[in-house]
């Protein structure tokens, strides 16, 4: 800094333009008030004066007083602390020189570097130049150790003022001039230290005279600080000499100096306060996330645990509908939620240890393993509710064809049934002739044998009834009644024929007249009816397949019944060739009634229907089975669709998964570098998810075309949802062990190179990469970092105690957080409860307790409130009401509590 003659000191942090060059810009400004010097005359006077008389001596005239060097070193003396040389004791002019030299060079000796500062001139009384000394003087003994937040001198003192006066009204400190003309920031700065001193209320912004009277004088009387400013100069000097005012301030500074200790340990309180409400915050957000995630797990588990279906097709798919979209809309949210939850855990435990606080254990039930216990029972049940879905559906599948199946067998059997009874009690063989007996027997043997060749369709329908019941066919009843009407039927019809096949034989003794062309077709004719019959029926029967190959044996099958219809129809011809020669012999013999078989009621006309049906139905057949065909070849399609994509989407993710953890075996760079790359991994992640959507509508179609297996993948799609929900879960836990890392590397001041030497000795122990170390591996891991753990007796002890500390839970592992945190604690300090009791020992004034008036006074509101309401109170004896205890509050932060 340049002063007024030229001198050049260190002090260019007060005034950063210089001082010389400041005084000659308000001059051209005409701002340079005359003032200036008078003000200063007097204030540097004051100064000197407040520590002369502790040597029991004083100057008058600063200019005079000094000429001799007598009193300067004097003043240096008293200041310093030191002695200087012994002085001349001449009065000649080169004695009082060598005096001053003496002076200014103990100056110099203080790191004060003075430059055109001639002793000549101070033994000359040059007035500026003698205030400049002064000036420089004051700078280095009153206000250079003055030290903010690391600010310069001057900034540091503006600070102090501005940050005591803050809560004052109509106090704004800005400089060190105009902000202290109405007094009130001197009355303020006392008021907070001392309030019982001022009475602030009863000031005024209107009389700053009285304002500066009133500090000045309590100032002098009860803080012992010298008046050294005129309270006329301040008023009617436009703008204050700033060198003056900086003087008298800064023995505020001193006087308050002791309250300086309370300031600091109440910052202290307050960044410890500060880390614990923002646990407290942590702790009750995960309470909250894990009694919503917990709840919602349990609400969810009977859902998933049911089996209860209205027991139809329509029913189960509906289920399965829902379950899709339970997987695609409610729990992608709750995996987050998962997440987070987690994330904060470890985030919550990391500052724990950061701030030397206990872990953090949650109430009963809602540990992380027990979270974790509870999300693997949802995952379990969830792929047990989809199997059971998926065989349901297959069972279901299989009723509803199988009732169908009863159904048209049973109608077919039914029409073929009707009025048999009616015929086979009929008596109308006693009013026949011989012919005609013999036609009704003939007639009768037919109708067996047709009977007998329905004996096997009766057993179809009982056996599919049976398999309903066996699979639990919601309609059941109906079905077993029909059955039962069937077969009762049938026993009625077995009786019956019996007994008609005795009247026959009775009367064919006396009626032998056969018709052998009759007779001849209907023996032919019936079984070939009855083939007709049942080719009509296999050519609609319905059928069920899941595969192509199931179909091509379908129609292999169709194809082999194809090639059999030319013997058929040779069949079929000579049978209607039967009936030619009979009405060839009726028409040509007259017979009456011979064109009536007596022997069957089929017909000609009757077989050329079911034959020409026959013909018909084997192209719509064919037509049956190339649909089927196609259905087969689409869902072998989408079988591949899946195939290809998963088989793409299953490595993928696994790759993902050895990167990550690669990066979070912390092999590649440094914590930034890894953090970035996860960044990355995680965005990487989340812009794959389309493919994931994908997946999951072609396995919608998978499922909804009824493909139940597929081996062209080993990847499933729960599989599949199972990886994915692993690898994002994988990356946010990932990113939150790396950035609590970076907190625990910053916060306690280890470099990159000693975590990454932690990292590395970690991870050499650590031979199965899990992520964690055995007892005896943490032990070698400890000795490699030149940790002494001797092999006797002491050694084991130093590492059981080292193993409370890193395993506190005893589960038998230790993690790498818990590793590096006490690695971190060996190699850096934390705050203590010791240091917390000393700080707030230091606001309670030496006092075993302290009031909740002292904390408001030096605490953020906040903070005072956060105090009062925790601190038990004092037990003590001599305390006045109220008091409260600090030294339990501060042991119970760093303790077991609920703080």
């Amino acid at each position: 800094m340049m002063m007024d003659n030229g001198v050049i000191n260190n002090y260019d942090g007060l005034y950063p333009d210089g001082y010389m060059e400041q005084e000659e810009e308000w001059e051209r400004e005409g701002l340079l008030d005359p003032a200036w010097e008078k003000q200063q005359k007097k204030t540097f006077t004051a100064w000197c004066n407040s520590h002369l008389r502790k040597a029991g001596t004083g100057i008058e005239n600063i200019e005079d007083d000094f000429r001799n060097g007598l009193k300067l070193m004097l003043l240096l003396e008293v200041i310093s602390g030191e002695t200087l040389p012994k002085p001349d004791r001449g009065k000649m002019r080169f004695h009082k020189i060598a005096n001053v030299n003496k002076a200014l060079d103990f100056i110099a000796s203080k790191g004060v570097k003075l430059v055109s500062i001639g002793a000549e001139e101070i033994v000359d009384g040059n007035l500026k130049m003698t205030l400049g000394m002064i000036w420089t003087i004051i700078l280095r003994f009153a206000i250079q150790d003055i030290s903010v937040e690391e600010m310069t001198a001057k900034e540091g003192l503006l600070l102090w003022c501005q940050r005591k006066t803050a809560p004052y009204k109509n106090v704004n400190v800005q400089n060190f001039h105009l902000s202290f003309k109405d007094g009130l920031a001197f009355c303020a700065l006392i008021h907070r230290h001392r309030p019982d001193l001022i009475d602030y209320s009863k000031l005024s912004k209107d009389n700053p005279l009285e304002n500066l009277n009133t500090a000045f004088d309590v100032a002098e009387k009860y803080l012992d600080i010298p008046r050294m400013l005129d309270p006329d100069d301040l008023i009617n000097t436009p703008k204050p000499d700033e060198r003056a005012i900086m003087t008298y301030v800064s023995c505020y500074y001193h006087a308050f100096q002791g309250a300086q200790q309370a300031e600091t340990a109440a910052n202290r309180i307050c960044k410890v306060l500060k880390v614990n409400q923002e646990n407290e915050r942590l702790m009750e957000e995960y309470e909250r996330l894990a009694s919503d995630l917990l709840d919602w797990i349990r609400r969810t588990m009977p859902w998933l645990n049911s089996r209860q279906t209205d027991n139809s097709l329509a029913g189960c798919q509906k289920k399965l509908e829902d379950y899709r979209t339970y997987r695609r809309k409610h729990k992608p949210p709750r995996v987050e939620q998962k997440a987070k939850l987690e994330t904060n855990f470890n985030t919550l435990q990391t500052k724990l240890r950061l701030s030397n606080r206990p872990a953090y254990m949650p109430t009963e039930g809602k540990m992380v393993s027990d979270i974790a216990q509870a999300w693997k029972g949802l995952e379990i049940a969830e792929k047990a509710f989809e199997e059971w879905l998926l065989s349901e559906m297959m069972r279901l599948e299989r009723l509803e064809y199988l009732a169908q199946k009863f159904k048209h067998k049973a109608d077919i059997h039914e029409d073929w049934t009707r009025g048999k009874e009616e015929m086979l009690q009929s008596q109308d063989f006693r009013q026949c002739k011989l012919n005609d007996i013999k036609a009704l027997k003939k007639k009768h043997e037919a109708f067996e044998s047709d009977l007998a060749a329905h004996q096997d369709r009766v057993e179809q329908i009982a056996a599919i009834a049976q398999e309903l019941n066996t699979l639990e066919y919601h309609e059941v009843a109906s079905v077993n009644a029909r059955c039962q009407r069937i077969c009762s039927q049938w026993d009625r019809l077995g009786a019956l024929t019996q007994r008609r096949r005795h009247a026959l034989d009775d009367a064919e003794r006396v009626l032998e007249q056969i018709d052998l062309l009759h007779l001849e077709f209907a023996k032919r004719a019936a079984p070939f009816n009855n083939w007709l019959d049942g080719t009509r029926e296999d050519l609609v029967d319905m059928f069920i397949v899941h595969t192509i190959e199931e179909i091509s044996g379908l129609m292999d099958a169709h194809a082999r019944f194809k090639a059999t219809l030319g013997e058929a129809d040779k069949e079929y011809q000579a049978i209607v060739n039967l009936v030619h020669q009979v009405e060839s012999i009726v028409k040509q013999h007259q017979i009456p009634g011979g064109l009536e078989n007596p022997y069957t009621t089929l017909t000609a006309h009757e077989l050329n229907r079911k034959w020409s049906d026959v013909r018909q139905l084997v192209p719509q057949r064919d037509a049956t089975l190339a649909a089927e065909l196609r259905k087969q070849q689409n869902n072998e399609n989408l079988r591949r669709q899946f195939a290809e994509k998963a088989n793409a989407v299953g490595p993928w993710i696994e790759r993902q998964m050895d990167a990550v953890t690669a990066i979070g075996m912390g092999l590649q760079g440094s914590l930034e570098d890894q953090l970035r790359r996860l960044k990355e991994y995680e965005a990487g992640v989340y812009a794959y998810k389309p493919h994931i959507e994908e997946l999951e509508r072609i396995h919608q179609a998978v499922q909804e075309g009824m493909i139940f297996e597929n081996r062209y993948s080993q990847y499933t799609m729960e599989t599949l949802r199972v990886g994915w929900e692993q690898l994002l879960t994988s990356i946010n836990r990932t990113i939150n062990e790396v950035e609590n890392q970076i907190l625990t590397r910053d916060s306690k001041g280890i470099t990159q190179e000693q975590l990454t030497e932690f990292r590395a000795s970690f991870n050499h122990f650590d031979k199965n990469r899990t992520g964690r170390l055995l007892p005896e591996e943490l032990k070698s891991c400890l000795v490699s970092l030149g940790y002494s753990i001797g092999k006797d007796r002491q050694g084991e002890l130093d590492f059981q105690r080292i193993l409370a500390v890193v395993d506190p839970n005893n589960t038998g592992y230790v993690s790498f957080d818990s590793f590096l945190d006490f690695m971190t604690r060996e190699s850096t300090d934390t705050d203590t409860a010791e240091q917390v009791i000393d700080s707030f020992r230091i606001l309670a004034g030496d006092k075993p307790y302290i009031t909740a008036e002292e904390l408001r006074r030096e605490l953020p509101p906040d903070q005072a409130e956060y105090c009062v309401a925790r601190m038990p109170p004092y037990r003590g004896p001599g305390a006045p009401p109220g008091s409260l205890d600090y030294m339990a509050f501060s042991t119970a932060l760093y303790g077991e509590t609920d703080l």
